[in-house]
């Protein structure tokens, strides 16, 4: 006897595909610009519609969403109609509870970056620093303004997203500039010699 279903891998894309097919069968076209007027292009890459086709014939191989209808338009493509299935319900309420209550499993490239940042002279990794914090900066002139422009009485349930996004914007680019005003006083430094001493005392020797 085989024992339960493994939950397919969670992705965040794959989340908000089947939440727009609980909404109702459409095809990818209409999906595209239904994200698009909802913000949701600022959370996940449905900019590229070869990112919702990927993503939807995944779904579909492990059977979360069909195939209902082909319509047919004379001088336009044909559009494939998706449904989600009974089983894509129960994955989308599965995997929405994992993403929203379980912080381990991500591994952003700036993280990853920042492990190595001594792979730059300490003059460039500054630089690239005070650019991603420019950046930041802007994102978050951009969300704040988007909060601040919201039709009046839309309830906060639809805003959170974006209240986070803030956030978090908010928290990188001040710890960002804590980082830069480190390495501007030389709180923070780094040299080849210091990089070869401090290996030699705190990593295992070749023959360990």
């Amino acid at each position: 006897m085989s024992g339960p279903k493994k939950t397919p891998q969670r992705s965040s894309l794959g989340l908000i595909v089947l939440w727009q097919l609980f909404q109702e069968p459409m095809h990818v076209y209409r999906m595209q610009k239904l994200l698009q007027a909802e913000g949701k292009d600022r959370l996940v890459n449905v900019r590229s519609r070869a990112s919702l086709y990927q993503t939807i014939e995944r779904l579909a191989r492990l059977g979360l969403v069909e195939v209902v209808q082909t319509v047919r338009q004379e001088g336009y493509p044909d559009r494939v109609v998706y449904a989600i299935t009974e089983a894509g319900r129960d994955v989308a309420r599965q995997w929405l509870r994992e993403m929203l209550s379980d912080p381990s499993g991500q591994y952003p490239e700036f993280i990853a970056a920042l492990s190595i940042l001594f792979g730059l002279p300490v003059a460039e990794a500054r630089a690239q620093l005070e650019l991603r914090a420019r950046r930041i900066e802007a994102q978050l002139d951009e969300t704040e303004k988007g909060l601040r422009e919201v039709p009046a009485g839309l309830p906060r349930l639809f805003l959170l997203e974006e209240e986070y996004r803030a956030a978090i914007l908010r928290a990188e680019l001040e710890w960002l500039r804590g980082v830069l005003a480190d390495l501007d006083a030389g709180r923070i430094t780094w040299s080849e010699e210091w990089l070869r001493e401090l290996a030699q005392a705190f990593l295992p020797s070749p023959d360990e």
